[in-house]
């Protein structure tokens, strides 16, 4: 279990819940916003030692019906539930093993498929390890496609081509922190995590909340510098026989100024590759 991780976790998330939003009663000034150890042990029903020793990392065999009253006690959301079960080594089944990286001929062929749609493969700590022409086209401004955290944080062009870029921000980290709790001893997120750190202020703050997301349905809202802004939905699928792979698809709503910006896109790196292709 990684004990130093959960402990970190449950800190974050005490100091994140109020105590009006918990119910808890209180009179005089509090020296800290969220809750204190000793209300969370209250609303949680375990002995308030008990609850210390698991924040220090000094207990490390916590039940699931402990866990699920922590659960209820700091008010997680189905996202944040699944990490913390995962940080406390109680997800069953579960062996945290490294995605791996080779994209399997079938899966490119079908990406290759869409060509009206941007698609790509993701692993659990966002590195893009395949691309169709589409998603080139619509990844072009970036100097290197290789990892969305590294893009976002670390590559100018990402506030410019994120038109929410601050969404953007919280959602990638809140997705990093999902991935280490599939192993945060994970050498290649730990690399990354302390890459990204050392080169982003906004990255080390958000890292530090302990925010935990998947991937979520809302829009994409872009910006391209060759054809303007684009807002795109998109599709996420696990990739069976290659766990922590997901296949990403971008789409327009038909007919709409977004629409036709993508087919300009495409239009645009098509003739771009023929030039190229000439020379």
């Amino acid at each position: 279990m990684a004990s130093g991780e959960l402990g970190a976790f449950l800190r974050a998330r005490r100091a994140q819940r109020s105590p009006e939003d918990a119910g808890v009663l209180y009179s005089g000034r509090r020296k800290v916003t969220g809750l204190r150890r000793e209300e969370v042990a209250v609303l949680a029903g375990v002995n308030a030692d008990y609850y210390t020793r698991l924040e220090q990392g000094r207990e490390t065999n916590p039940s699931p019906q402990v866990l699920d009253a922590l659960c209820r006690a700091l008010d997680l959301d189905p996202d944040a539930r699944e990490h913390l079960y995962r940080l406390a080594g109680a997800t069953p089944g579960d062996t945290p093993t490294p995605a791996p990286r080779a994209v399997s001929p079938a899966l490119r062929q079908l990406m290759d498929g869409y060509p009206h749609s941007p698609a790509f493969v993701l692993d659990r700590i966002l590195d893009v390890l395949a691309t169709n022409a589409l998603a080139d086209a619509l990844f072009s401004p970036f100097r290197a496609v290789d990892n969305l955290a590294r893009m976002t944080f670390l590559d100018p062009a990402g506030r410019r081509f994120y038109a929410r870029w601050d969404w953007t921000a919280q959602a990638t980290v809140a997705n990093l922190r999902a991935a280490a709790g599939f192993d945060p001893h994970d050498p290649a997120l730990r690399h990354l995590v302390a890459e990204l750190d050392e080169g982003s202020t906004q990255f080390r703050t958000l890292w530090e909340t302990h925010q935990v997301r998947g991937k979520t349905s809302e829009p994409k809202h872009l910006v391209h510098p060759d054809v303007g802004p684009l807002t795109l939905t998109y599709q996420a699928f696990d990739v069976r026989g290659a766990p922590g792979q997901q296949l990403i698809v971008y789409q327009a709503e038909p007919a709409t100024p977004s629409a036709h910006a993508l087919a300009l896109l495409s239009s645009l790196h098509a003739t771009a590759l023929r030039g190229v292709r000439r020379e």
